[in-house]
């Protein structure tokens, strides 16, 4: 059975309909056959997807100026998308997160992974931050929200519209409250034996990055006694962690002062002020000076920006992370350790892996790679879709 109220889009012949099938989420605009009726609906509709030769394969999110002109919402055609089955989704996320961690501090939707296709919340305790970054979220925030305080209590939901998703989608960038009172200040997040105080209102993203937690730890594990260089650390993401584990000493280094500041309060919150300092200014500039003052490390890791956020930008972007790489590398002490990540989805592990060889290389260093890493389980992958697998983190002993 099919949905009778929900408009039908149609696949061409020769899309592969198969991959659909087998779960692959996204339809993009030349797959579809587009007339003057599917593209007069609104964008962020809803619509029956079906094959070529009309048999139904499921409930799709559709947004004619979207290069993913369908997103697939749910396989069954006649499932009714209302609060209720945002419940249900956010019910079953929630139950994994709750098994993996202690405290209510994860990202609880991870996109289609999770079956919100293009919808990224995280949680911090009594509050969320929603990211519905596709057009068909946007339209049903009343039904997600109202869902998401059901389900797990919250009290403060926050939308954050920031991030180049949305413009692809077609939508604004006006962020705010929707549900209760914003935090009076940023929020003390207890990860990996520190204190990380996040800044939902005005930070990146979301306010904190959960994704590197596992990664985190492993440097963490590397850190006892040692002086530690956190490059473009944001909120101290690898510093912190680093203090926590037993380092001597860590030195964040980030082009925002916000950051920094939010780092250094992190810091003070753990009761390791004494052993932490930070250093604003552009990390490329940081490293050359910090290696014409003749510094060392035991441990550097280097967390940049995507610098291949599309496959216009990969070759510019594997010419950043090797210079990253290179530049990194001639800051770590014999026998300490580098940890070099990406957050690229047009940058695959391997040719990541290749810039990062190519960097250490230069730098007249030679080295053994000891553990890749990837995001945490509270990112989950959809196997079918290769872009879910956005992170990699590369440890390395020089």
């Amino acid at each position: 059975m099919t949905s009778p109220s929900l408009p039908v889009v149609r696949l061409r012949p020769k899309a592969n309909a198969r991959a659909i099938r087998h779960g692959f989420p996204w339809v993009y605009d030349n797959e579809l056959v587009t007339d003057r009726r599917t593209r007069a609906l609104p964008a962020g509709s809803l619509a029956i997807l079906q094959d070529a030769e009309r048999t139904p394969l499921g409930v799709v999110a559709f947004n004619a100026d979207s290069r993913i002109i369908c997103r697939m919402v749910d396989e069954d055609p006649a499932a009714r998308i209302d609060q209720d089955w945002f419940a249900a989704r956010l019910d079953r996320a929630q139950a994994l997160r709750e098994r993996l961690y202690p405290g209510p501090f994860y990202r609880l939707i991870h996109a289609e992974a999770d079956g919100l296709p293009g919808v990224v919340i995280d949680r911090f305790d009594h509050c969320a931050v929603v990211q519905p970054n596709a057009a068909w979220a946007e339209a049903r925030l009343d039904a997600l929200v109202a869902a998401l305080v059901d389900v797990t209590g919250v009290s403060v939901v926050i939308k954050n519209a920031g991030g180049r998703a949305r413009v692809l989608e077609g939508l604004d960038d006006a962020s705010g409250v929707v549900r209760g009172q914003a935090p009076a200040g940023p929020v003390a997040v207890p990860m990996n034996g520190a204190t990380y105080m996040a800044d939902l209102m005005g930070g990146q993203k979301t306010g904190l990055f959960y994704d590197q937690r596992d990664n985190h730890a492993f440097a963490a594990r590397l850190s006892r006694q040692a002086r530690v260089l956190d490059v473009f650390s944001h909120v101290g993401g690898f510093g912190l962690a680093a203090l926590a584990g037993g380092a001597d000493s860590a030195l964040a280094v980030d082009g925002s002062q916000p950051a920094l500041d939010l780092a250094q309060a992190g810091a003070a919150r753990g009761g390791m002020a004494a052993r932490f300092d930070s250093r604003r200014g552009d990390a490329f500039d940081v490293m050359a000076a910090l290696a014409e003052e003749g510094r060392r490390f035991d441990v550097v890791i280097c967390d940049p920006p995507a610098f291949a956020p599309t496959k216009k930008a990969l070759e510019k972007g594997l010419r950043a992370y090797e210079r990253v790489a290179r530049m990194a590398a001639e800051l770590v002490e014999d026998g300490g350790y580098l940890g070099l990540c990406s957050c690229s989805h047009a940058a695959d592990l391997a040719r990541f892996r290749g810039a990062c060889n190519r960097g250490i290389g230069r730098a007249g260093r030679r080295a053994q790679l000891i553990h890749t890493g990837q995001a945490g389980p509270d990112h989950p992958l959809l196997p079918q879709l290769a872009e879910s697998g956005y992170l990699k983190a590369l440890f390395y002993r020089l």
